[in-house]
């Protein structure tokens, strides 16, 4: 491998693993918080990607810079009003049931919500590139590469790894989900309102989810099925980070991104066995996850 094909597979890596890491960490928020396997997650990211290309093709006439506000009114709202309408009427209902019916519910979510696609978007590819084409190149060691992927993908992470971190531990509203998370029944004695918590966090990972397709849509052809390719890969994210854990997500997903580059470029046929073949050791060795902890259950 040369030093050129090794930029690029490392450059690849971290824009995907952004991409990943946004994904993964809402379905990680989702499951520590609601303790619910949401099968359905990678519909939010295909309905992000959507929507957002949807209002860049709208707004791109106008003013080509307007597409990337675009990237972010699209992720708030099929978080805020798909994520609200899912967690308030379908899995509402399912809390505290066998583990079984709640992931039957959710793949029958996720099953509705890619036909439903299907019936809104149709089968022929979509793709906006407009935010793309509007950033300059940069040079990386001599390889030129979009900055869009390059620094905005991994700046959008980054920030949103130290957002969740801040808001989780220095502010009131995350110190709730902390406690619910911790000890539902205590924190519902002391006056919280458990299911408006279950509800905004659920929101917030169903925005993250959108984020995540909204920004992967400038550079992408949006075709259908491309939500149960992505969370499946966030489940092989999450489940070797640890479920819940928000910094082990980013550095797995980092690793599992830049590991799956270069066996694209070094051999394509086991692209798809990478991931999960990281998974799979690492349960192995350490079934909580790289950085998952046990936890004492109560009985």
């Amino acid at each position: 491998m040369d030093s050129t094909i090794f930029i690029l597979a490392l450059l690849d890596g971290v824009s995907y693993a952004a991409l990943v890491f946004l994904v993964s960490v809402g379905l990680s928020l989702i499951f520590s918080v609601l303790r619910i396997v949401n099968v359905a997650h990678g519909s939010l990211y295909a309905y992000g990607a959507y929507v957002a290309a949807t209002l860049s093709l709208a707004v791109a006439p106008i003013s080509p810079w307007l597409t990337f506000p675009a990237l972010l009114v699209a992720s708030v709202a099929v978080g805020v009003v798909v994520g609200g309408v899912m967690e308030r009427f379908l899995l509402r209902p399912v809390y505290g049931r066998e583990d079984v019916l709640q992931l039957l519910i959710t793949f029958a979510v996720f099953m509705i919500m890619d036909n439903l696609q299907r019936l809104i978007w149709g089968v022929q590819p979509i793709f906006a590139s407009t935010p793309l084409k509007l950033l300059p190149n940069v040079s990386v060691l001599g390889v030129s590469y979009t900055s869009y992927q390059v620094i905005l993908l991994p700046a959008v992470a980054l920030l949103t790894v130290l957002g969740l971190r801040y808001f989780l531990r220095h502010t009131l509203a995350g110190a709730v989900i902390l406690a619910v998370t911790e000890d539902r029944e205590a924190a519902t004695a002391i006056g919280v309102d458990a299911r408006r918590v279950f509800l905004v966090t659920f929101m917030i990972g169903a925005s993250l989810a959108a984020l995540g397709g909204a920004l992967a849509s400038p550079t992408t052809s949006l075709v259908p099925g491309m939500g149960a390719d992505m969370i499946v890969l966030s489940f092989a994210v999450a489940a070797t980070a640890g479920l819940g854990q928000i910094e082990g997500a980013a550095v797995t997903a980092l690793m599992i991104g830049i590991a799956r580059a270069f066996v694209i470029y070094l051999q394509p046929e086991f692209e798809v066995l990478v991931p999960y073949l990281i998974m799979v050791l690492v349960l192995l060795i350490r079934p909580m996850g790289l950085f998952g902890v046990d936890k004492v259950r109560k009985i």
